[in-house]
């Protein structure tokens, strides 16, 4: 992994973190800082599903759907399996 280059803010930044006690090493701050852009990336992906679903769920209480033919979705789930003699 590559070596992490920080402006002179950053570096002050982290450098007071570190001595507050609040994390022991910059690749602590570090790895703190990537958890929270993973929840911010979670937390995006979330609102958009949730937002696609209620505009589905709008879609289909307005009347806008298409019948759904579970077999023509899924065929070998009800294809008959002959006994076996």
């Amino acid at each position: 992994m590559p070596n992490v280059h920080l402006t002179q803010p950053m570096e002050a930044y982290v450098r007071g973190r570190i001595e507050s006690g609040a994390y022991a090493n910059v690749s602590e701050v570090v790895r703190a800082g990537i958890r929270l852009l993973m929840q911010q990336e979670g937390a995006r992906q979330f609102y958009a599903m949730k937002s696609d679903m209620a505009r589905a769920v709008r879609d289909a209480e307005a009347g806008h759907f298409d019948d759904f033919d579970p077999q023509a979705y899924e065929p070998d789930a009800y294809r008959t399996i002959a006994p076996t003699p």
